[in-house]
This record gives C-alpha cells, sequence and structure tokens, in this order.
C-alpha cells in the first residue's frame, strides 16, 4: 500500500488550481458547437467532458502517480482499491445544462483518503463560484470561509424530482418547490451557503457526484446521508449510492428520509442500484 508524501491542505491546493484549468478548457466549450453523445446508460457525454477528463488524469496522476484514479470518464480500474489515495473526479458535473447553456455546471474533483474525503473543490466557472474544503480545516468561496446565509422567517427551499415532492406534500410539510439544478455537487453545496435549505438524489449517485461537496457539507457541520445506511464511503468496488439528502435543519429529516425511502427504496446486497441520470 502506496504512504501519502503530501498533507491534505497540499493536495487541495493541487485540486484548486487544476479545477480553474479544467474551467478554462471546459468553458472554451460552453455554448458554443460542440459535439455529444449518449452513453451506455442514457446519460450524456461531451467532447468537453473527455477532453477535461484526459487534462486532470494527465495533470494529477503526474503530481501524486502513487494515488489511484476514479473518474466518471474513465473505464474503472481496480487498482485504485489498492490505493490509500484516490482521486474522485467528475469533469463536467451537470452535462445536461452544460450543453442547454445553463450557467451551474461544475469541475467536482476529491481526495479520498481510506473510504474518506480529505480535500475536495466544486468549481462553477461560469459563474465564478469555488467551493473546496480541507478534512477538519473548514469549508471557503472563492477564498473565504464559507459561512451559512439564514433565511429566516422563510419557508424551507427544497428542490427535488416530482415523485418525493409529491410525498412531502402528501405529508403536509410547508415548503417552497427549490429550483432545478442539474449538478447535484452544485445543489448539494447550496446547502452549505444557504441558498437551499435540503438536496437529494435519487438511488444510483455515485462518488464522483457526491464526494467532494460531501466534504464541504461536513466541513459546515451538514452531514449528506444515505437514507437507508448513513454517510457514504468511498473508493468502495461499488461506487454507487443509495437515496441520499442534506439538510441544513434536522427537523426536516424524517419526513425528507421517509418520502426518499417511500419513492426509491433500500437496496437489498445483491440488488442493483438504479442509474441516477435515467428519469424518476
Amino acid at each position: 500500500m502506496d504512504v501519502a508524501p503530501t498533507t491534505a491542505r497540499e493536495d487541495l491546493e493541487l485540486l484548486r488550481s487544476s479545477a480553474v484549468a479544467a474551467g478554462i478548457i471546459a468553458s472554451s466549450f460552453f455554448r458554443a458547437p460542440v459535439k455529444a453523445w449518449t452513453k451506455d446508460n442514457a446519460s450524456p457525454v461531451s467532447e468537453a467532458d473527455i477532453l477535461v477528463d484526459r487534462y486532470l488524469a494527465a495533470s494529477l496522476l503526474a503530481a501524486r502517480p502513487g494515488y489511484g484514479w476514479l473518474s466518471e470518464e474513465t473505464a474503472d480500474n481496480p487498482s485504485r482499491l489498492t490505493c490509500r489515495r484516490v482521486f474522485v473526479v467528475d469533469p463536467i458535473d451537470g452535462t445536461r445544462g452544460f450543453l442547454r447553456g445553463e450557467d451551474s455546471w461544475t469541475v467536482s474533483l476529491a481526495v479520498v483518503e481510506d473510504g474518506v474525503p480529505i480535500a475536495g473543490v466544486v468549481y462553477a466557472p461560469a459563474r465564478n463560484e469555488m467551493y473546496d474544503a480541507c478534512r477538519d480545516a473548514g469549508a471557503r468561496l472563492n477564498g473565504a470561509p464559507l459561512l451559512r446565509r439564514r433565511r429566516a422567517g422563510a419557508l424551507p427551499l427544497i428542490p427535488a424530482p416530482a415523485a418525493v415532492h409529491q410525498e412531502l406534500g402528501a405529508a403536509g410539510l410547508s415548503y417552497t418547490r427549490g429550483p432545478s439544478l442539474p449538478s447535484l455537487a452544485y445543489r448539494l453545496v447550496q446547502v452549505a451557503s444557504g441558498k437551499l435549505d435540503a438536496a437529494m438524489s435519487r438511488r444510483g449517485a455515485q462518488d464522483w457526484d457526491i464526494a467532494a461537496a460531501a466534504l464541504i457539507l461536513e466541513e459546515c457541520g451538514i452531514a449528506l446521508m444515505d437514507v437507508c445506511s448513513g454517510p457514504p464511503l468511498f473508493n468502495k468496488r461499488d461506487v454507487r449510492h443509495g437515496a441520499l439528502a442534506a439538510l441544513s435543519d434536522m427537523s426536516l429529516k424524517p419526513l425528507v428520509h421517509a418520502a426518499l425511502i417511500k419513492v426509491y427504496g433500500c437496496p437489498s446486497p445483491a440488488e442493483p442500484t438504479p442509474d441516477p441520470s435515467l428519469p424518476s
């Protein structure tokens, strides 16, 4: 097993600089003609995703040759399971929105050590927002401490799939339906910022969708929870997760978790997890 020679802070600075460069590459394709196609799981991918992924693999692994690699746009290599530290990468999270010209897509990068994120970046180039965190050192937005802005007196603002909205309404929860943001990582960090009161995902989110955001949330005192099994662990053989929720107000937990479980259920050990890119 390899021994990591660098600190989490040093890894975070590597992720930050790499995210900026990746954002420049992706932005050159944004709102411009771009080749795109559909993967086997029916989710979209573009030439921008592939070029950003190749850049990140080359730059990050050159800087940390002993680290493993897990990316949405790279075929999985089981050798990552033998590495103590692993890069977990989504070169463009929210590709559907990216292709539609929406500006909330992100570059999501994390370093995971022994199954737990220790450094993470969620960068939204088109919005000039960089969220980052280092374990036990807090989270930041554009270099300043990330402080949650309270929405005093307002009903909870919660984006969710239609079926979950139906369950929350049937349960009698008073809230406002939040905006649809294609990047799951971006939705999650909006709970940390205070712009949203909850964010959630159907079963099937994968490590690269959530690893960086999970650390940013944690450093803001907010837990990202699998509603069936608790806090997610990363860099396992199966990188898919059950239905997830991040809540700024834990009084929301009983109704939100119950709604997600009713809509999506909990997987049995042998049951395949659905792909989150497919319609809910």
